[in-house]
């Protein structure tokens, strides 16, 4: 018996118990590669030699006076090496640019590592860059120079108010990015006016009270990821995507999801899908009276109504109830859905289905740790540094507030969604998905589509949400904002305007790149051309609905009471 066979049952067992996300195999990997190609390494310790020199040549040049060489400048957009005394104190300088010259060297090393794959490459290098991360001199007080004049400017009171932080976070579970008692869902967010209109044991569907005298008949249905909780969709007044639509004259309906326990381990992605969004539609029309809706999605919200779009189109397109629909920062082809994808396997899913079975659900606080690892600098060390060297009190932001309040994921919906759609791409395939008997191709979808895309996305790449405009059949009109997953999303006109975007015709097209290069940048929010686009396809206004009906009497105020559970 060959000695892998031997190995290979060890492994995988090592892999399930010990190391289910690859840490150790894939760092191992990295490092025998390394010492099998024995040329290659020794050219690359002569790189970091050469480094080396450079660094420790300028330290002996500002210890001596001043120097305007910098052997390893910091990246513009690193907000930890930006204060001046980085640069004007000779051992700071030393200290920045030995830690940035030590990283990069061992990021690159590790990504041009012979005869490793890619996945690999790329796991290790998550792992480690977490830890470089993590040692970064700006987290430690006595390499922070603003830490160290704090403490000396308050006579020691910014580590005690770091000390009580600590403590206050270690209550809570977790590095606290927003000052729990800031807000209140309901009191100062989620307040834009409305109705519950239905219920049942997986959704809330929300209806918004009109504020204009007459309004466009077709109403709009927004889905909101069950990730999170819907009010990303309504913040503060000045920050509500919910509250502009319904100042724009449209009739707004959306759905707020139950936040999951033990008792909806069993829930489906079809649930979801059928007692979720489907029903929503049909509660829409019937209150609104209009025989289509335009039915939005936000992230996973996006992915199910297209799903549903494309199980809908297996009827006469006259028969499909949805007359339009949008896509914010959705992914559809999960080929290459970022760094994300360096973990989905075989493996990390049965460890993760071991978690789940034990409870029922996927904690809302693995997600969220999950989530902030993939940009750890600004969504955990960041406020590592905040809170406990500066002796900060944690901000309040509408967004960080609602980014914390976390949600659970059902166990059969959730492995259902990483087996079918991350690990095995199946609902861009033809007929590859069957969703509650129908058989689903993405081709049949006519319907025009509007599309919102990200720039700075790590959730989901905008050149991945783009590839949606060459797999329907429809006129798709493509958007891409600024900034991130959210606040890509969350850009309410303004003046004067702080944002841009692209946007234009990208029908049948899957060259991303090319498409960005031929279109033109736009000044201000896409809210404003969004709206543009939805007007004459919602129809011409007239008087508005009533909030409810007699099949769907309002049940509660706005928002609800599923948005209130907590983890």
């Amino acid at each position: 018996m060959e000695s892998n066979e031997y190995l290979t049952p060890l492994l995988r067992a090592f892999r399930q118990t010990v190391d289910p996300f690859g840490v150790v195999e894939s760092c191992w990997q990295v490092q025998r590669a390394w010492w099998e190609h024995p040329r290659e390494l020794a050219e690359e310790l002569e790189r970091l030699r050469d480094g080396m020199w450079q660094v420790y040549s300028t330290s002996w040049l500002r210890f001596n006076g001043p120097c305007q060489k910098d052997a390893c400048p910091a990246a513009t957009h690193d907000e930890r090496f930006q204060d001046r005394v980085w640069e004007e104190n000779a051992f700071l300088a030393t200290i920045r640019e030995s830690y940035l010259l030590g990283t990069r060297w061992l990021m690159d090393a590790i990504y041009e590592t012979p005869g490793v794959s890619d996945n690999s490459r790329g796991r290790a290098a998550f792992w480690v860059r977490q830890m470089l991360n993590a040692t970064a001199p700006t987290n430690f007080f006595w390499t922070n120079p603003e830490a160290l004049i704090r403490f000396m400017e308050t006579g020691g009171r910014s580590l005690v108010d770091g000390y009580e932080n600590y403590v206050a976070d270690l209550r809570q579970g977790s590095i606290r990015m927003v000052d729990p008692d800031a807000f209140e869902v309901g009191t100062t967010l989620a307040t834009t006016p409305g109705a519950v209109v239905l219920r049942n044991e997986l959704v809330e569907l929300i209806q918004f009270a009109p504020v204009t005298q007459q309004v466009h008949p077709v109403p709009i249905l927004l889905v909101a990821p069950w990730i999170n909780k819907y009010y990303i969709l309504d913040l503060t007044p000045e920050n509500s995507l919910i509250r502009y639509l319904v100042g724009q004259g449209f009739t707004v309906f959306v759905t707020s999801w139950k936040n999951p326990g033990p008792e909806l381990r069993h829930t489906t992605f079809e649930d979801y899908m059928l007692k979720g969004v489907l029903a929503s539609i049909d509660a829409a029309r019937e209150i609104s009276g209009a025989p289509q809706v335009h039915l939005a999605g936000y992230c996973i919200g996006g992915t199910i109504d297209t799903a549903l779009m494309a199980w809908l189109n297996q009827r006469e397109a006259s028969e499909v109830p949805v007359a339009h629909w949008t896509l914010f920062t959705t992914l559809v082809d999960f080929s290459a859905p970022g760094e994300i994808d360096l973990f989905i396997d075989e493996e990390s899913i049965e460890y993760l289905e071991k978690r789940m079975a034990t409870r029922g659900y996927l904690d809302g606080q693995d997600m969220a740790t999950s989530f902030r690892m993939l940009r750890p600098n600004s969504l955990i060390w960041r406020y590592y540094v905040h809170n406990y060297l500066f002796g900060e009190s944690p901000p309040a932001v509408d967004v960080l507030f609602w980014n914390m309040d976390s949600t659970r994921m059902p166990e059969a919906m959730h492995s259902y969604y990483l087996r079918q759609f991350y690990l095995h791409n199946r609902l861009v395939r033809k007929d590859s998905l069957t969703l509650a008997g129908r058989p689903i191709d993405l081709g049949r979808i006519t319907q025009p589509l509007y599309v919102v895309g990200t720039e700075q996305d790590h959730i989901a790449p905008w050149q991945q949400t783009f590839k949606i405009c060459s797999l329907v059949n429809g006129p798709v009109r493509y958007v891409l904002a600024t900034s991130g997953h959210i606040l890509g999303v969350i850009t309410p006109p303004v003046d004067p305007p702080k944002r841009h975007y692209r946007v234009g015709d990208a029908s049948g097209q899957s060259d991303a790149a090319g498409w960005s290069n031929r279109t033109d940048k736009a000044s201000g929010s896409w809210w404003v051309d969004w709206v543009a686009w939805l007007r004459p396809q919602c129809g011409p206004p007239q008087a508005p609905p009533p909030l409810g009906s007699d099949r769907h009497p309002p049940l509660a105020d706005a928002p609800g009471t599923y948005v209130l559970e907590r983890t």
